[in-house]
This record gives structure tokens, C-alpha cells and sequence, in this order.
């Protein structure tokens, strides 16, 4: 019988870490966490593993001794950051396991893409830029407007639509100090143009089993996302597209899926849709980021965490999702400085149909709006027999909400005369 211990792989950061503990709790398995917080505040980290994520080498070593001491069943990954450690892990130990290849396309927008076009798969066109090059030569031949990207980050942080020339080049000069402190000399040495596809955009939540995709939720996003950034707020399920277009939207990410080598564990796709097709912009081996897993519920209520790890540790599923409508709000962050207070959020919380919400950040914290920033203010749940309802009450809410930011005042020492000669 494998061994019902789990082994997740996380920053210290990740949202999703409370999360899977709580599962695991509920489920009764031991979940014990690898990361390189060792003086985190989040116990599962500062009692778990401590590895460095930022030397896989040494980080396999650890986590094969931990295993000969106590044997592990599976090894999940919470973000895109630590899905190749996982793999390489999952394979060290012998365990179900997606390859180190299919990992790593997951989590590098240019491999994806060059993957989805050898395949046959609709790919916007796309190029990749080297910051360091000349920038104006190289979008001689680009399609305005495009998108530009950093290769491998996530929450849609360094991603912007530029119109024309000037404007990718002042893009390309953000998206640099932006990427400045990855660990990968290629990541922060290039980026990614891609062209605009216009359309509306959904999130899909899946697992896969041998290969086979189950998709476990298709949300909205009733907000478009045409740019200058993409900041994503609502997400709403079930979804109200018709069924002949959700199901070219399965249709088009089990064959990403096939295409990248992805065959077990869970998968967030984001997809762009228009009269053309279904267009696969973002496809990851992991679920859904933030707190927005919250919103799913199965069977006898269990979240998306539990149908992942009783996946990975080969227990019976059921993934039977809970009758009604659920959304969440993902605050954005108004503005660049310090975040004094949140008003109104009382009222926002007695809107009929919110369930909770959720400050991420406290009062003191230094908010970072995209592209620069990657982190939202908070969420918003909310639930209803529609779509339509949950939505009304998400945005009911988010209009009783007053967000106060100070200014960022920075000093920086003075100069003195003999350092001003």
C-alpha cells in the first residue's frame, strides 16, 4: 500500500500551502512541506523541510534522505516555480510523475508556445526579444498591438499590451528590472511579444488521470482584459458560454496537454475565445493560484486541494461539484505606495450572497500595482443559484470597498560636498 505522506513542494510565500494542510488534515495524511522559509510564520513551512528551491541539486539530496527515513507517496507542487523540483523528486522516488520537459514547457511562456505551433495547435503569432539587443530593430516586423511577456513569471505580473514601437521599447525597458533578480540568465535576458488576441477570456480547472482530462470547472471572467495590463478580478462558475463553445475550449487544452507531455496531477489553463477558436494562452501543472481554489466544492464539500492529493496518493475521488454558482473577487491593488486602511469592509461582507472576505496584505504593507506587482490586496467569495447572482454580489461588494493608500516617501542619504566634487 503507498505510504499516505505527501510531500509539498512550496515557496514560503505560496497561498496555497494553509490550503493543502487543512486537506490533508480532513483527509487524514501527512502533509509535510519542503521550502526554503525556515523562519516563516506559516508552521507547515518553519515544521516542514527545509530545502534550498534555489539549488535544485542539493534540494533532490534532501529530499531523498527524507524519504529513506520516512517513505513518501506522492510529491505535489503549489506554484510554477517548484514544478520541476516536484517532478525530479517524484521521479527520484519512483513516484507517478510528469517529465522534467513537460514541467519545465508548463512554466516557460516560449517553450509553450513553440510547442502549441509544432503540434498544430492556434498559437497567436509570437517572437522571442533579447532585452539586450536592439529592441526597435526587432520589432521592425511585429503586429500592433502585441503582448509582451516576461518568460516565466505568473499573476500576470510583467505582462502589457504595447500599441507601436516606442511603447515596446519603454515595455521591454520594465520588463527587465522586473526580471532582474530570476535565478535563469535566459529569463532575465528575454522576453516574449506575442500578438493580441482579442476576445473573452476563461480559467479552466482540471486533473489528469493517465493522460486523460477531467475538467473539473470553467470560470469567467466578465471583466474584459484587453490591456495596458492584465489584471485579472472576477472569476465566476459555472460558466455561461454555450456548451458547443466550452467544449472546444476542453477540446483545445487536453490537446495542449498531449502537446507539452503533461499526462497527472491538476491543471489551471487560461484560454482566450473568439470566432476563430478557442486559444490556449497559459497552461500550468498546478491549481489555480491565490485563495480563488475556495470557490470549488465536491461530494460531501471538500475542496480542490483534496481531489488532488487523494489523486496523488491513489485514494477513491469524487468529484461530483456542489449544485449553484460560485465566484470570487481578487482586489486589485489601486495603487503604488502604503496601504493605510480598507473601508466599507462590513458592509461588503453583509452584500446577500458573499460568504467571506479576505485581506491578504495589512495595514503598513507597500502595495506594488501589475506590471511590477504580482499580489492582490485580497478576495471576495461569493455564492448563488446563478452566475448572474454571484456576480451582482461580487460587484455590490467591490463598490462598497475604499481603498486608502499614502504615498511611498523614500530617503536616501545625502550627499556631501566632497562626494558632490
Amino acid at each position: 500500500m503507498r505510504p499516505q505522506r505527501c510531500l509539498l513542494i512550496a515557496p514560503p510565500y505560496s497561498y496555497r500551502i494553509v490550503a493543502y494542510a487543512a486537506a490533508a488534515e480532513r483527509l487524514g495524511v501527512e502533509l509535510l512541506v519542503a521550502s526554503d522559509g525556515e523562519h516563516s510564520l506559516t508552521p507547515q513551512v518553519s515544521g516542514g523541510l527545509w530545502i534550498p528551491l534555489n539549488a535544485p541539486e542539493r534540494a533532490l539530496e534532501l529530499i531523498q534522505e527524507e524519504a529513506l527515513q520516512r517513505p513518501i507517496g506522492a510529491v505535489l507542487a503549489t506554484d510554477d516555480t517548484t514544478v520541476e523540483l516536484a517532478s525530479r523528486a517524484a521521479a527520484a522516488l519512483g513516484l507517478a510523475h510528469n517529465s522534467l520537459d513537460a514541467a519545465r514547457i508548463s512554466r516557460r511562456k516560449d517553450l509553450a508556445r513553440a510547442t502549441l505551433a509544432r503540434a498544430g495547435i492556434p498559437v497567436p503569432g509570437f517572437r522571442r526579444l533579447d532585452l539586450e539587443g536592439d529592441l526597435r530593430r526587432q520589432a521592425s516586423d511585429l503586429r500592433f498591438p502585441c503582448v509582451l511577456k516576461p518568460l516565466a513569471m505568473s499573476a500576470s505580473r510583467g505582462v502589457m499590451r504595447v500599441d507601436d514601437a516606442a511603447a515596446l521599447v519603454a515595455g521591454c525597458g520594465r520588463i527587465a528590472r522586473i526580471v532582474a533578480g530570476q535565478r535563469s540568465p535566459e529569463e532575465r535576458r528575454f522576453a516574449l511579444a506575442e500578438d493580441f488576441i482579442p476576445g473573452c477570456e476563461i480559467a479552466l480547472e482540471g486533473l489528469l488521470d493517465d493522460g486523460v482530462l477531467e475538467v473539473i470547472a470553467i470560470f469567467d471572467k466578465p471583466d474584459p482584459l484587453d490591456g495596458p495590463y492584465f489584471e485579472e478580478t472576477f472569476y465566476v462558475t459555472p460558466s455561461r458560454l454555450s456548451e458547443q463553445t466550452q467544449e472546444r475550449i476542453r477540446r483545445r487544452v487536453a490537446q495542449a496537454c498531449a502537446a507539452y507531455g503533461l499526462h497527472t496531477g491538476p491543471v489551471h489553463a487560461e484560454v482566450r475565445v473568439n470566432a476563430r477558436d478557442a486559444w490556449v494562452v497559459e497552461l500550468a501543472a498546478r491549481t489555480i493560484g491565490g485563495d480563488c481554489a475556495r470557490l470549488l466544492r465536491f461530494g460531501a464539500g471538500e475542496g480542490l486541494e483534496s481531489l488532488v492529493l487523494r489523486q496523488a496518493l491513489g485514494l477513491p475521488i469524487e468529484s461530483r461539484t456542489l449544485p449553484g454558482a460560485a465566484g470570487v473577487l481578487m482586489l486589485p491593488t489601486p495603487a503604488a505606495g502604503i496601504l493605510r486602511r480598507v473601508e466599507g469592509v462590513s458592509a461588503a461582507r453583509a452584500v446577500p450572497g458573499v460568504e467571506d472576505l479576505v485581506l491578504a496584505v495589512r495595514e503598513g504593507y507597500e502595495l506594488q500595482p501589475l506590471p511590477e506587482g504580482g499580489s492582490y490586496l485580497g478576495f471576495v467569495f461569493a455564492r448563488g443559484d446563478t452566475p448572474q447572482q454571484v456576480e451582482t454580489a461580487l460587484r455590490s461588494a467591490y463598490a462598497k470597498l475604499r481603498v486608502i493608500v499614502a504615498p511611498a516617501w523614500r530617503l536616501h542619504p545625502a550627499r556631501t560636498a566632497a562626494a558632490a566634487g
